[in-house]
């Protein structure tokens, strides 16, 4: 994360013009240091005085919990590039205010929606403030509260410190605020790593052997069931699955888990698929790279292979990967990641034309991510990560090239976020939810709350495990 912000940078962030932040510069108002021509503002210093900006930034007009025309109102946190968000709106509800401690993030908000009452790191807020912010008095119901918290601390290509990391412990901040402003419904996105995060990391040097047995907060899903048991002790339901957005019209196959909840104890049917792989169900099929991408043309902005890759990839067709070329060339094109575990999917993969693509990564020319047009010798551009993940064309994505694509992949699929808001509006309205026996959500078994649960009581008394949780099991 950048330490410091530029002139441009905090004046995009709060929406005030550069030549106001450069008379602050220069009047003191804001502790700055000149290089050259250019004021640098420490990140603390900007985080403070965003803070105080923003506390006062509210929409003006709203006297009551819903939105315009009677919408019903959403508070929105670790809002990245806002996809989530659109697919609330796009269903039907509004999101008065967003919260997002990253500088692009915000500058994408800030230019996409001007109006926003927007919010800094969540830490900082009390839910007063909070409430202050959004225009929503004290006693007025707040409909809905979504986030989704950096996914870092549980996903599985990382260290899995869970809550240890501090990335974790801004989930649980996330959590107490949630308890406090008491919406109506909640949700909650995830890597599908939250399923399998102890509450508390042992390394792995210091498992097995001689070393004591894995306490109940080190075994795998602990800190998943740690945040349940916070919700549903302040009396809120909880249900959740791994959904693959491909199956709600999204040409891209992805998996999050989506975890809704809500306050009168009665829990929540899963999210109403509208499409599935072969049509299955009477459903529409999965939209494919060719639908995302039809129609799109002007000047696309992307990343380069460098050279070496390109002599690989020139020998591949569309949907062919590493695993299509002659072994000896497999070998040197990977190195020493050939004799590694793992499927390696990721290296030299170029998209097929009629599958959805695979899940967008932050940055698509890393060597075991790359993500390569079907037939032209380059990764991804810009404008087809905003197809792929569905933002509108006109949806402007601030920062440096690989700033964008950062935003843009780790964005919530905005037909994903439709399906969950139309499921919070017919559950608002008591409208028929239709549900779907035996529908494969994702490709794992055991992601759903009751199947999960199952196997995480069970995983316990297979491993007899030592010592406490930080909840009452006999009540899981």
């Amino acid at each position: 994360m950048n330490s410091t912000y530029t002139v441009e940078d905090l004046s995009t962030a709060s929406g005030l013009s550069r030549q106001t932040i450069r008379g602050f510069c220069r009047n003191g108002k804001l502790k700055c240091k000149k290089m050259g021509n250019t004021w640098i503002i420490d990140k603390k210093i900007a985080d403070s005085f965003l803070k105080a900006f923003c506390k006062g930034r509210a929409v003006k007009g709203r006297k009551s919990s819903k939105g315009s025309n009677g919408r019903p109102v959403v508070l929105s946190f670790f809002s990245g590039a806002m996809g989530l968000d659109i697919g609330l709106e796009e269903s039907g509800l509004e999101v008065v205010l967003a919260c997002e401690v990253d500088k692009y993030c915000r500058q994408t908000i800030v230019e996409n929606k001007p109006g926003i009452a927007l919010l800094g790191d969540i830490r900082d807020y009390t839910s007063e403030e909070i409430r202050d912010a959004a225009n929503l008095p004290e006693g007025a119901d707040i409909d809905v509260i979504v986030g989704g918290p950096p996914c870092q601390a549980f996903s599985t290509a990382g260290k899995r410190k869970s809550f240890e990391d501090e990335r974790g412990n801004v989930f649980l901040t996330f959590i107490d605020r949630i308890i406090e402003l008491k919406p109506k419904y909640v949700v909650l996105e995830n890597v599908r790593g939250l399923l399998s995060a102890p509450l508390r990391h042992r390394p792995h040097s210091e498992r097995g052997g001689d070393n004591p047995p894995l306490t109940a907060d080190e075994q795998k899903g602990g800190a998943l069931m740690h945040i349940i048991k916070m919700l549903e002790g302040a009396g809120y339901s909880v249900s959740f699955n791994l959904y693959n957005a491909a199956n709600f019209g999204t040409p891209q196959s992805r998996e999050r888990v989506v975890m809704l909840c809500s306050r009168d104890g009665i829990k929540m049917p899963y999210l109403e698929p509208t499409h599935s792989e072969n049509g299955e169900f009477g459903l529409e099929r999965w939209r494919t790279f060719k639908d995302a991408v039809e129609g799109l043309g002007g000047n696309l902005h992307h990343l380069e292979f460098p050279e070496k890759r390109l002599k690989y990839y020139r020998m591949l067709k569309p949907g062919q990967n590493w695993k299509s070329l002659p072994l000896d060339l497999q070998k040197e094109a990977l190195g020493k990641s050939f004799f590694a575990g793992g499927g390696k999917t990721g290296f030299l993969r170029r998209l097929s034309w009629n599958r959805p693509s695979p899940t967008l990564v932050t940055h698509p020319a890393m060597p075991a991510t790359d993500l390569a047009h079907p037939v032209e010798d380059r990764p991804l551009s810009i404008e087809e990560y905003k197809r792929i993940q569905e933002f509108p064309d006109g949806w402007h994505i601030a920062g440096p090239l690989i700033e964008q694509y950062r935003q843009i992949g780790n964005a919530v699929p905005i037909r994903l976020g439709k399906a969950i808001g139309t499921l919070l509006l017919k559950h608002m309205n008591g409208d028929e939810i239709k549900e779907y026996p035996g529908f494969r959500y994702s490709r794992y078994r055991n992601t759903d709350d009751v199947s999960w649960r199952n196997e995480f009581m069970k995983s316990l008394r297979n491993a007899k495990v030592s010592g406490q949780m930080h909840m009452d099991l006999a009540e899981a």
